[in-house]
């Protein structure tokens, strides 16, 4: 956690500078080109210019802040949603450029001790740096100084009354004064100005009791100093303050690290991209550039071990590269002239030569990072109540101190202020705000190394109750590409002919079955269609445009699809058609299915193709460890029964149905719903938009269409099936650590406070146990991240 964002032994004065300054520098993120970097539009086909922009936050130290931070931007005009995520110290600012402009939240947000920086800024990774220093320095101060003082403590705890000489005393006293100023003014620095700023805004975090605490017990501490025989007694407590901001301090720079390690390792998978490249110049030399730089077209050199910057075409020969988190291959492959590479992956062989293809929000790169920082904001229901209880829980911790002091103060106003200190340190809820967040990020760190992009924390925990799983079959259960085996024409019909148009329409769509024949018409020029249709589940409808050649051959529209969209009689044999052009090749154990795919014209039928496709290597793996597991299987599928079948039986799936529209399958999930069942749907297709939407929880595979993946919660962009049983352990492993957090956190404040209400509970105990409440929690969670697996 960075707990301020000043900079270093700057006073009050000096901050309030630097927060000028800071306002001044915002005001360039005001330049459209500038906010692009770290914006995108909400919707890029609307006219109401609205954006939503990713940040890195500095300052928070505990879950109110998140609380603080969301309230103080979401009432800048302008500003239509925010998120703020203590865990991960990011946030999501939605906002219209119509009436706000970047700068004027950014204003906001530090006006409140808190600086917004773009998540991908240099600056930013200097100042974690900078603020990382300064937490240890202040770190290191407080250590020093308690163990001064507690040696010149150390003769009151071991002598008699009148074993020291008053001389003696007091010159012990005003040692521990002189060494507990340095920890005051300069340790606890980020605690007073963050209290100061939450009292002048009317608002309140963790740092408001702790600074309270801290303040008084030095104020009375140097009161019994500077005149023992005043009003509040003779007793001192440096050694306890000086103890207590040591402990402090130390978990809150231990739960920085570790935070870095579990839930910033999502961070760090965002941050791939190369800052600079080497761009080829026309006369054949190379030029150093900011990434930001490049343009579509230009020829970049990448050195081994470097990240390559752009969705590119490679120019080189034997290119290894390493696309573990982009497609789950665990090995690097080879991508020789004329690939295609990913930005984001990288070059694990010799210095390759590509060329830019895709730059930005277009790579797939940036779209799979807009994925995890969604994540990263996401808040599931377990996370969402321990925020709402966080803020009231610190109003109730003050009454609490005040109580213990009312209660004390009769009999003993000396232990009526320790009692309201340790009050105010003991009862801290950042453990409770940090026991799911934490837990859940730490989780979607370790699923993205894996290969899965969690694009809804809330999955994490609703995976947990799955006891159902929905397969699709084209693309999930088998490979995306599928081939095509054979074309059967009507007479006077050429295989090629039908080809190239059924193609024509096929180029349309971004299902399996249209991917296959635009590929396999490669060597076909295209023709023209116009008022092409894609009705999800059916097929492709379009107008020939008369101008193209042998257009007297066809008649009206046409039709690609299915039987029962291209209105074909069953009872369609052989007799009816013409081997014309046929590619026999052999099957594979693996290729288990082949699939029909009509064309038909106002006139009737035109041509079939039949498609062969493989299942996936770990499909049957996959499912018998689901089963295993004690999930009920199922496999919906738009494709024939007869090809369904073959898949389900070769999977041991008992429960198969084919020639599903998109509405039975949405229709057959909602039934088992409404029975009990929670159930995870896994799938890629254009049809299963509705079906992943309507799931308890959905998993998008592959190359799926963007419709699909916009309404998946996770995504496995390498369609590696085994980890799905995978997703379910971990999730089980999740909300088991979840609960631990919780439960350590409840039994924490129920142990502590009647300690501290009662007097039995020293300040620099409580600032130790305080400490130690977060740090284990953190640390608990961190075990997830080391979760071994076969998969």
């Amino acid at each position: 956690m960075h707990v301020t964002g000043h900079l270093p032994f700057s006073g009050f004065e000096q901050s309030v500078a630097d927060d000028e300054l800071s306002s001044v520098r915002f005001s360039v993120y005001d330049d459209p080109e500038a906010w692009a970097a770290f914006s995108q539009p909400v919707d890029k086909h609307s006219q109401a210019q609205v954006f939503q922009s990713f940040m890195v936050v500095k300052g928070m130290s505990c879950a109110a802040c998140a609380l603080t931070l969301e309230t103080a931007l979401g009432r800048v005009k302008g500003v239509l949603a925010v998120q703020v995520s203590a865990a991960s110290a990011r946030a999501s600012v939605t906002w219209s450029a119509a009436q706000t402009q970047p700068s004027s939240w950014l204003n906001a947000g530090l006006a409140h001790g808190y600086q917004l920086l773009p998540a991908d800024d240099a600056v930013s990774v200097q100042g974690d740096r900078q603020q990382s220093r300064l937490v240890l320095w202040r770190w290191l101060v407080a250590g020093f100084c308690m163990m001064q003082v507690m040696m010149y403590a150390a003769p009151t705890y071991f002598t008699q009354p009148g074993d020291i000489t008053p001389d003696i005393e007091k010159l012990l006293r005003w040692a521990s004064w002189v060494l507990s100023l340095p920890v005051v003014l300069f340790s606890c620095g980020p605690f007073f100005s963050k209290a100061w700023r939450d009292l002048m805004r009317r608002s309140i975090s963790m740092d408001l009791p702790v600074a309270i605490g801290i303040g008084v017990t030095f104020v009375v501490s140097t009161a019994a100093t500077f005149e023992p025989q005043g009003w509040w007694g003779r007793e001192v407590y440096f050694d306890s303050l000086t103890m207590f901001v040591f402990f402090l301090l130390t978990g809150r720079w231990l739960e920085q690290r570790l935070n870095s390690r579990t839930a910033g390792a999502l961070g760090a998978l965002m941050q791939r991209m190369p800052a600079g490249v080497q761009r080829q110049l026309p006369d054949g030399g190379f030029e150093h550039i900011s990434s930001r730089r490049l343009c579509l077209g230009d020829v970049v050199r990448v050195l081994p071990g470097e990240a390559f910057p752009a969705d590119a075409t490679v120019l080189s020969v034997g290119v290894l590269a390493d696309e573990a988190l982009l497609t789950g291959e665990s090995q690097p492959v080879t991508r020789d002239r004329g690939d295609s590479v990913l930005a984001g992956s990288y070059n694990v062989g010799s210095a390759a030569l590509v060329r830019v293809d895709k730059l930005g929000q277009d790579t797939r790169y940036a779209q799979m990072v807009a994925l995890m920082a969604r994540a990263t904001l996401d808040k599931p229901r377990l996370a969402l109540l321990a925020d709402r209880v966080a803020k009231p829980f610190l109003w109730l911790v003050l009454l609490a101190a005040a109580g213990a002091a009312a209660f004390w103060w009769r009999t003993d106003p000396a232990m009526a202020l320790m009692a309201a200190v340790a009050v105010l340190v003991v009862t801290c809820p950042c453990a409770l705000s940090l026991a799911t967040p934490t837990a859940m990020l730490t989780t979607a760190g370790f699923l993205a190394r894996h290969g899965v992009l969690v694009r809804r924390l809330q999955a994490v925990e609703s995976l947990d109750a799955v006891d159902t799983v929905i397969f699709d079959k084209t693309g999930t259960l088998t490979e995306a590409t599928m081939r095509l085996k054979a074309v059967q024409t009507r007479s006077g019909v050429s295989g090629n002919q039908a080809l190239q148009w059924a193609a024509s329409l096929a180029r349309h769509s971004l299902h399996p079955v249209s991917r296959a024949l635009v590929s396999a018409a490669e060597h076909l020029p295209a023709l023209a269609v116009s008022n092409v249709k894609e009705f999800a589940g059916l097929g492709l409808e379009a107008l020939c445009d008369e101008s193209s050649p042998h257009a007297e051959d066809w008649s009206g529209v046409l039709r690609l699809g299915s039987r029962s969209f291209c209105d074909l009689n069953s009872h369609l044999t052989d007799s009816h058609l013409n081997d014309s052009n046929q590619n026999n090749s052999n099957l594979n154990g693996a290729d288990m299915t082949l699939g029909r795919v009509h064309l038909v014209d106002s006139q009737g039928w035109l041509a079939t193709f039949e498609l062969t496709e493989s299942l996936r290597r770990d499909a049957g793996a996959a499912v018998a460890a689901l089963q295993a597991r004690g999930l009920a299987v199922y496999l919906l599928s738009g494709d024939s029964s007869t090809a369904t079948s073959r898949v389900a039986d070769h999977l041991g799936i008992q429960n198969a149905q084919g020639d599903c529209l998109p509405q039975s399958k949405l229709a057959f999930m909602q039934a088992l719903q409404a029975q009990g069942h929670k159930v995870l749907m896994v799938g890629d297709g254009l049809n299963d938009g509705p079906t992943l939407a309507a799931a308890d929880v959905s998993v998008a595979v592959g190359a799926a269409v963007p419709l699909a993946q916009a309404q998946s919660d996770l995504v496995l962009p390498g369609a590696q099936l085994s980890m799905l049983p995978v997703l379910l352990d971990q999730s089980r492993r999740t909300l088991k650590i979840v609960k631990q957090n919780l439960a350590w956190a409840a039994i924490y404040n129920a142990i502590g406070v009647p300690l501290a209400v009662g007097g039995f509970l020293p300040a620099w105990l409580a600032g130790l146990g305080m400490a130690l409440s977060s740090l284990l929690v953190v640390v608990n969670a961190a075990r997830l991240s080391r979760f071994k697996t076969d998969a």
